[in-house]
């Protein structure tokens, strides 16, 4: 498998893989090939080595030999999908093996592998593999709220525009920017330090007063809001519909 110098070492956020396999030469080739692409690596001899890395570390997805002495990689997969060896049912498993039978390339994804690469293969395989089972895992990116409903207001996040109708409502600099962080996170709760002015004191007092100030302009009863309610000993929260 060729390699070659990296250009720099993976980022501290790249995907952190888990190696498993019994052949410790296979185990440093493709720890260093893989390293060398910009991916972190560890790696485990067996599969109770893989249980503890597995305890340990926080993995974005484990390359798995099937034949191990032991406890093979059909039975470390059956268990991780289990949830048997900690808290990673869902963690994205590739399966490697140098069997090549459809039965056994089946009996991996019915245990709840994602991807099945016999050996020898090509590094440029396991790495396409890699990206796609990595993409393929990846959250849906949650969208980017705009604008937010409360009450009869309308408050658009990148004008910084809050409207009662069509009727433009005033807002200082300091409550447009504290209304932009509470409408960012419509419904969740919002440390009082994340409110108050960068490069001011953080003074809850000042926050506070703040809030009431706001409070006059979008609440009915601003000594008991709708809206922008109080979470005690924490911060803020707007209620609001996006």
């Amino acid at each position: 498998m060729p390699t070659s110098a990296p250009a720099k070492p993976p980022a501290d956020d790249a995907p952190h893989l888990l190696i498993v396999d019994d052949d410790r030469v296979i185990r440093q080739t493709l720890a260093r090939y893989l390293t060398n692409n910009g991916y972190r690596v560890t790696t485990a001899e067996h599969a109770k080595a893989a249980r503890r890395r597995l305890d340990g570390f926080t993995f974005d997805l484990v390359i798995l030999d099937v034949m191990m002495p032991g406890e093979t990689g059909f039975d470390l997969a059956k268990a991780i999908r289990a949830g048997s060896a900690g808290p990673m049912a869902d963690l994205p498993i590739l399966m490697l093996t140098a069997r090549s039978d459809l039965s056994d390339r089946l009996t991996g994804l019915e245990l709840g592998a994602d991807d099945y690469l016999p050996k020898p293969f090509e590094p440029r395989e396991l790495l396409l593999r890699i990206g796609g089972i990595l993409r393929r895992a990846m959250p849906a990116p949650q969208p980017v709220v705009e604008a937010v409903r409360f009450g009869d207001f309308h408050f658009h996040i990148g004008r910084l525009e809050l409207k009662k109708g069509e009727e433009v409502i005033r807002l200082t600099d300091r409550e447009k920017e504290m209304l932009r962080i509470l409408a960012v996170k419509p419904g969740e709760t919002v440390p009082r330090y994340d409110l108050a002015a960068p490069g001011g004191d953080i003074n809850e007092r000042t926050v506070d007063v703040q809030v009431n100030r706001l409070r006059r302009k979008i609440e009915i009863d601003p000594a008991n809001p709708l809206h922008l309610q109080t979470v005690r000993g924490i911060g803020y929260r707007l209620i609001a519909t996006p």
